[in-house]
C-alpha cells in the first residue's frame, strides 16, 4: 500500500528522523492560511507540493515555490484538480522551502534474496533513483541489516562516507538511517525512500547553521501486514486506488492485472500459478492472477468474475476451483448468477473437482457451462475460445 508524503512523513518523525514542518490543504484557501503561518515564523518562501502517488511531479508542474500567502493561494488553484499521469490532484502539501546545500538519496527496501533490510545511498540526490541504477549504478551503495541486531553504527558511517559525508553531518547521517530501519520494522514496510536527503543552510543565533535533514518521503506499507496495523489503514488514500483493487479488497480477494486475454479464477496461489502457466503453456496469456481464496461463497465468485469482465481485454475466461473448504456447488452458484449479471458474452471454460464437485456439474450443466475435466483440458479449451473470440472481434 503507497501512502501520500504528507503521512509517509508523518512515519518518519515518529522515529525521531528529522523532518520539516509541513500541513496538507484541500484548497486554495486553506494553502493560503498555511503559507501565511510558515511566513509569519520567518520562511521566505513555501513550497507547494502535488500530493500524489506517482513520480514525476516536479517535471509535471506539481512543485513549486510561492513568496507570499497570496501567490501560495494562486498557484494552489492551478495544482488542486491538475492531472499528472492521470492521476487529479486533490491536495497538496504546503511547507516552509529550504535552502538546499546538497542533496543525497537514501532509501531502504525489503530484499527478499538476503531476507535482509537493504540500506541504499547515493550521492546524486534529487533526482529519479530508478535513472540512476540504470545510468551509473556504481553510484548507489548498499549494506544489509543484521536480522537481529538491526543497522549497526559502522555500517550507517560506511554508509555515509561512501556518499561523501563526513564531519558533523556524520552523526545525523547514522541517526537518520537507523531511523530509516526503525520505521521499516515498526510499521512492516516494505520501502522507505527519503529523496533528496539534504543538506539546508538556515539562519541562527550565531549566524548561518547546516544540518542534514528528510526533505521527502515515500513509504510502501505491506498490505498483509496491515492487520497489525489497524492505525495504517485510514492512511489509505481511496481517491487514487483502482476501483477494481477496491473491490478486491473488499471480498478479500487476492487479484492482480496481467496482459493477456483469458481471465483466470482459481482457488489457492499454488493452483492459480499452476493455471496461469499451463494457460502459456497452451499457447494463451492470462490477463489476471486471481485467488477467490479458501471457503469462498457465491458473493465472492460473483465479485471475481465482475472484476474479470471489468478488463476489456478478457475474451475468454478459464475457471479452476479444487474444492477442500471451498464447495463446488458455491462456486457454481456464483459462476450462474454472474453471468445472468454480465454486461456482455465472453465464452467461460470451468473445472470443478473436489467438494460437491457432483452437484456443481449439475448445476453448470443446466446452465449450459462448458466445462472441463481435467485442467490441461481446460487450459486448451479457454485458449481456443479467445483465439476465436479475438478473430471474431477482428
Amino acid at each position: 500500500m503507497k501512502i501520500q508524503e504528507a503521512d509517509a512523513k508523518s512515519l518518519l518523525a515518529a522515529q525521531g528522523l528529522p523532518v520539516p514542518p509541513w500541513a496538507v490543504a484541500r484548497t486554495a484557501a486553506d494553502a493560503r492560511t498555511v503559507a501565511e503561518r510558515f511566513l509569519a515564523d520567518g520562511a521566505s518562501h513555501v513550497v507547494i507540493k502535488a500530493q500524489v502517488l506517482v513520480g514525476g511531479r516536479g517535471k509535471a508542474g506539481g512543485v513549486k515555490l510561492a513568496g507570499s500567502a497570496a501567490e501560495a493561494e494562486e498557484i494552489a488553484g492551478r495544482i488542486l484538480g491538475m492531472d499528472i499521469k492521470g492521476i487529479t490532484v486533490r491536495k497538496v502539501l504546503v511547507g516552509p522551502a529550504a535552502v538546499i546545500v546538497k542533496e543525497f538519496y537514501l532509501g531502504a527496501i525489503l530484499d527478499r534474496a538476503s531476507r535482509r533490510i537493504v540500506l541504499m545511498a547515493s550521492a546524486e540526490g534529487g533526482v529519479e533513483i530508478e535513472e540512476v541504477a540504470k545510468v551509473t549504478p556504481e553510484a548507489i551503495h548498499r549494506v544489509a541489516a543484521h536480522p537481529l541486531l538491526g543497522l549497526l553504527d559502522w555500517q550507517a558511517r560506511e554508509l555515509a562516507f561512501a556518499v561523501g559525508l563526513a564531519g558533523p553531518h556524520l552523526r545525523d547521517f547514522v541517526k537518520i538511517s537507523r531511523g530509516i530501519v526503525a520505521t521499516m520494522r515498526a510499521n512492516d514496510a516494505d520501502l522507505v525512500e527519503v529523496n533528496p536527503l539534504a543538506i539546508i543552510r538556515e539562519s541562527g543565533p550565531e549566524g548561518y547553521v547546516e544540518r542534514l535533514v528528510c526533505l521527502d518521503a515515500k513509504v510502501t506499507l505491506d498490505d498483509s501486514a496491515l492487520p497489525r496495523h489497524p492505525d495504517l489503514e485510514k492512511l489509505r488514500d481511496l481517491d487514487e486506488e483502482d476501483p477494481a483493487d477496491a473491490e478486491a479488497r473488499h471480498y478479500d480477494i487476492s487479484f492482480i492485472h496481467l496482459d493477456g486475454s483469458i481471465g483466470c479464477m482459481v482457488n489457492g496461489a499454488g493452483l492459480a500459478m499452476t493455471t496461469m502457466d499451463l494457460v502459456k503453456r497452451a499457447g494463451g496469456a492470462p490477463a489476471n492472477f486471481l485467488d477467490i481464496g479458501g471457503g469462498a461463497k457465491a458473493d465472492r465468485v460473483s465479485a471475481a468474475m465482475r472484476l474479470i469482465l471489468a478488463d476489456p481485454k478478457v475474451r475468454a475466461i478459464l475457471v479452476n476451483i479444487f474444492g477442500g473448504i471451498t464447495r463446488g456447488d458455491e462456486v457454481a452458484r456464483g459462476l450462474i448468477d454472474a453471468r445472468a449479471r454480465q454486461e456482455r458474452d465472453v465464452p467461460m471454460v470451468v473445472r470443478i473437482v473436489g467438494t460437491n464437485a457432483e452437484e456443481a456439474a449439475r448445476l453448470l450443466h443446466e446452465a449450459a457451462f462448458e466445462t472441463a475435466a481435467t485442467l490441461d483440458e481446460a487450459a486448451a479449451k479457454a485458449v481456443a475460445a479467445a483465439q476465436q473470440a479475438t478473430g471474431d472481434a477482428a
